[in-house]
């Protein structure tokens, strides 16, 4: 009788080569894969919505903010102010200005963010500003380096001259973030804005001009860092400017 041979006769189930209690239990390594999935999920949701709705702020409020500064337009000022104050950096500002002083629109022009080197005869030739006038009723402020700059040193001149209601000329982009910082440096004195207009942007062919949705942006992005800023309590406050002004030396 042919004997078979002990590998041949083993029962596999009792060497516990096929012995299933010996395997981890079906889907206990699935289990966590799929908690962390979940967690994921629920983590990556909310913020997900928040992004969303953040983005969907963002934008509807830039298109709020643009349409407000493009539809400016240059008020017709029936009645003067104490004094005016006009900001360097934009085109035909200190131009405007001049106009508004000639016709006794204010009794003296502060002209804020005038680079140090500039002489006054300098600056009076390159605006073609009446000589007499430059020389009389002209003031010119040197230290400013900003917007937060230029409020703080129109405040100061405005007190220093008993002033309560001025007028102020910039570039109507730039318009909403100054009347923010100036109304943050001081809640005394009435700020009458007269926005300098260089392009008519009221028919909405904004939005295909690349340079002129730049810039809406960038102001737009300065603007809401003011709207913060101003909510801010001083201490605050002030640190963010500080830590501002860092990274534009940086």
């Amino acid at each position: 009788m042919t004997l078979l041979s002990n590998k041949a006769t083993r029962d596999p189930k009792m060497d516990g080569t096929d012995d299933s209690s010996n395997q981890p239990p079906a889907g206990s390594e699935a289990r966590p894969r799929g908690l962390v999935s979940a967690l994921r999920k629920r983590v990556a949701r909310p913020f997900f919505l928040l992004g969303v709705l953040a983005l969907g702020l963002f934008l509807g409020g830039f298109i709020v903010f643009s349409d407000h500064v493009s539809t400016m337009q240059t008020p017709d000022l029936v009645e003067p102010a104490d004094g005016i104050v006009v900001l360097t950096g934009g085109y035909s500002r200190i131009e405007g200005a001049l106009d508004l002083l000639k016709n006794k629109r204010g009794e003296r022009l502060f002209i804020s963010g005038v680079h140090p080197s500039t002489k006054r005869g300098e600056l009076q030739r390159v605006t073609r500003g009446d000589a007499t006038l430059f020389e009389c009723c002209v003031d010119i402020d040197r230290s400013a380096l900003d917007t937060i700059g230029n409020a703080s040193e129109s405040i100061k001149w405005a007190k220093a001259n008993h002033y309560t209601r001025v007028i102020v000329v910039t570039n109507n982009y730039h318009m909403p973030r100054t009347l923010v910082e100036l109304r943050r440096a001081s809640q005394e004195i009435e700020f009458i804005p007269y926005p300098i207009v260089n392009s008519d942007l009221r028919n909405g062919d904004w939005l295909a001009r690349g340079q002129v949705v730049r810039v809406l942006v960038v102001e737009y992005v300065k603007y809401l860092g003011a709207v913060i800023r101003s909510a801010l309590p001083d201490s605050l406050s002030a640190g963010t400017q500080t830590f501002v002004r860092w990274i534009r030396g940086g």
